[in-house]
């Protein structure tokens, strides 16, 4: 009789959650900057920790990598501050650095850790993810035939990459479907073009923004400039759905293209050199003209800072359904070992003073994707047609 080991592994994730558990006390006791009876307790603490590493690696019924199980308990103790925070090793840190020249092979999707799956923050337009079919707050629960229950966001997202032309099986969780569904999506080269341009109804200028990259700012102008040459021109529509955001530098800079003056975006942190301030400059691109702001779930950081830096002007009417809610701002810090922490340092607030963290960005008008057949900018996005028909009524 043939008996699978699946206790073992079981005992096996559970340990590495305990290896967590022990790294994220003991460094967040110094973290904390908390003061002891005496010093003994926090060496204590030490003694525990290698005391249990030292079990494992003798009494555990599996052999164990002791170097991937520090790497575990490094992770554990990250992921306990928030979900963007995270540990990559030195080759997760290096493919990372390659990927920022804007062209990798992947699915097309920005995604977090939450309960511990997998969660997306949106797929990107025109990739695999997006023609698909998978959507802003998917829950991925299985990776082909692995669980990702128990594995953390670097390892789930290595599980996801593969070979250009290669498939996988993404199994969803969705709110409001009773079954799991599964989607086999090819990977592909993602090329991200930010910035996209269309004139409707002859009248109405609709950009829509996919991500803030190091163009996208100067994107966006040129097409305003090409706009406000047609004399029949009365508004426009800053469509920010799906955008996962990306440089703060251009978040402010687009806002700022809408605005004649005041507070854009504010950051707190405790390192006094990262409080700051951003303010608009005089000139309104757009001479004024009547501005509609299309949000959805998948409207995260950058975007919300635009967004919500507009509705609190007054500048914009926010169309669709509640942003994100990812408000905080991360920073790569790199390691001795060649590989890095990507640690929140701060918070993003706007200019009312509500922080966007887990909240997020209400819209002035809320109208739900209509039905599971909905594309952004087809005939089934009833976001879009709303607010056209808003425009022109």
């Amino acid at each position: 009789m043939v008996r699978t080991n699946t206790k073992g592994k079981t005992n096996y994730i559970m340990i590495k959650k305990i290896l967590s558990l022990f790294t994220c006390t003991l460094i967040l006791f110094f973290l904390s900057q908390k003061v002891f009876s005496s010093e003994s307790e926090i060496y204590n603490k030490i003694d525990v920790f290698g005391e249990v590493l030292e079990k494992i690696n003798k009494e555990y019924v599996d052999e164990i990598n002791q170097s991937d199980s520090m790497d575990s308990a490094i992770n554990g103790l990250l992921q306990s501050l928030d979900p963007y925070s995270g540990y990559m090793s030195p080759e997760i840190f290096s493919e990372m650095q390659t990927e920022t020249s804007g062209e990798f092979g992947g699915l097309g999707i920005e995604v977090t850790m939450e309960s511990g799956v997998v969660k997306v923050i949106s797929p990107i337009d025109d990739t695999p993810a997006s023609r698909a079919g998978i959507k802003a707050g998917d829950y991925i629960v299985k990776i082909n035939n692995t669980q990702v229950q128990g594995k953390s966001l670097s390892e789930a997202v290595d599980l996801m990459r593969g070979p250009v032309g290669s498939a996988i099986d993404l199994t969803i969780r969705r709110r409001g479907e009773k079954k799991a569904l599964t989607f086999n999506v090819t990977r592909e080269i993602i090329q991200i073009k930010s910035v996209k341009a269309d004139l409707l109804e002859k009248n109405i200028g609709y950009i829509r923004l996919t991500s803030f990259n190091e163009n996208s700012a100067k994107q966006i102008k040129k097409e305003i400039n090409k706009f406000e040459k047609n004399k029949n021109l009365k508004a426009y529509i800053l469509d920010l759905r799906n955008n996962p955001g990306g440089l703060l530098s251009q978040a402010i800079k687009i806002s700022d293209f809408f605005l004649d003056n005041g507070e854009i975006v504010s950051t707190k942190s405790r390192q006094q050199s990262e409080n700051r301030k951003w303010f608009a400059k005089k000139g309104d691109l757009t001479k004024g003209k009547t501005l509609l702001v299309l949000i959805n779930y998948g409207s995260a950081s950058a975007s919300e800072i635009v967004a919500g830096a507009l509705k609190d002007h007054k500048r914009a009417i926010l169309i669709g359904e509640n942003s994100y809610g990812k408000g905080s701002v991360q920073s790569i810090i790199p390691l001795k070992n060649k590989g890095a922490i990507r640690l929140t340092v701060a918070k993003y607030y706007l200019p009312s003073g509500e922080s966007i963290s887990e909240v997020g960005v209400s819209p002035d008008i809320e109208i739900n994707e209509e039905n599971d057949d909905f594309k952004i900018k087809t005939e089934t996005d009833n976001q879009l047609d709303y607010a056209v028909k808003l425009l022109n009524g």
